[in-house]
């Protein structure tokens, strides 16, 4: 066993590096995932949090470089691993953005683009079928465990990609397949809804130029917003297994990406 005075300073440097290489990516993932990295909860949790997991960490993981921590060297590897870290819980935010997208979609063409409310997310506002539909994957998202899933990437990831690896090893085009699949999800989701919505506005139409003396801005927007409520309802329904694909889809794709 190595006597505590006979410890070189690269080994001593490789040692603080094992903790802190992997506090980096562990907090700037935990600031970007959704649940975690959101407004409900505090900047000082997550970083406790990262904290706590890292020292957890540090026996299973390998040994770090062993860079002065005062040099341009370790400034340049502490923010490559806070970019790994983001762009690994970036695509898990692309995931619950699609939710949010289509909530936008069926919000326009119910006619509710106007009911919105405080996203403490974004820090803005967000229509309230976009904000109920979130609330309803992330249920979901913890019931069949997909945070413990992120977990287990992440702490995959620094096998698979140990620190001192550069950030040009990595295939960034992945994102911007992510990043149309993103749309492309979205559109699926409130795809039936927005076929009712058009057989409705076209039925409208009709009626409108067959009886002009009809009143049909009266009698559109209730029957509409009602049509809307009844695709909503039958929409929720199909979520779950349709989102449980998307899961699946990008936590295959995030494994990929890491190896």
């Amino acid at each position: 066993m190595t006597a505590l005075g006979s410890i070189t300073a690269p080994e001593l440097m490789a040692w603080l590096g094992k903790g802190w290489w992997p506090f980096c990516r562990l907090a700037a993932f935990f600031w970007v995932l959704p649940l975690f990295g959101d407004g409900y909860l505090q900047p000082q949790i997550r970083l406790l949090f990262a904290f706590v997991l890292s020292l957890m960490l540090m026996p299973i993981l390998p040994m770090g470089p062993a860079v002065d921590p005062f040099s341009l060297t370790s400034a340049v590897l502490s923010l490559e691993q806070v970019l790994f870290g983001a762009f690994l819980a970036l695509m898990l935010q692309m995931l619950f953005t699609t939710v949010t997208m289509a909530g936008q979609i069926l919000s326009m063409q119910m006619g509710l683009s106007m009911a919105v409310m405080n996203d403490p997310v974004n820090g803005g506002s967000a229509p309230l079928l976009s904000q109920l539909l979130w609330l309803f994957v992330a249920m979901l998202f913890l019931s069949w465990n997909g945070h413990l899933l992120a977990l287990d990437i992440i702490v995959e990831s620094f096998r698979t990609w140990p620190a001192g690896h550069s950030l040009y090893q990595l295939d960034f085009n992945v994102f911007l397949q992510l990043f149309g699949w993103m749309f492309g999800a979205a559109l699926l989701l409130a795809l039936p809804a927005v076929i009712a919505m058009l057989l409705v506005n076209i039925t409208f139409g009709v009626m409108n130029r067959s009886a002009p003396s009809l009143n049909i801005f009266a009698l559109g927007f209730p029957m509409t917003m009602m049509l809307g409520l009844l695709s909503l309802l039958l929409m929720l329904a199909n979520i779950p297994g349709r989102y449980l694909e998307f899961s699946q889809d990008v936590f295959t794709l995030m494994r990929d990406w890491i190896q």
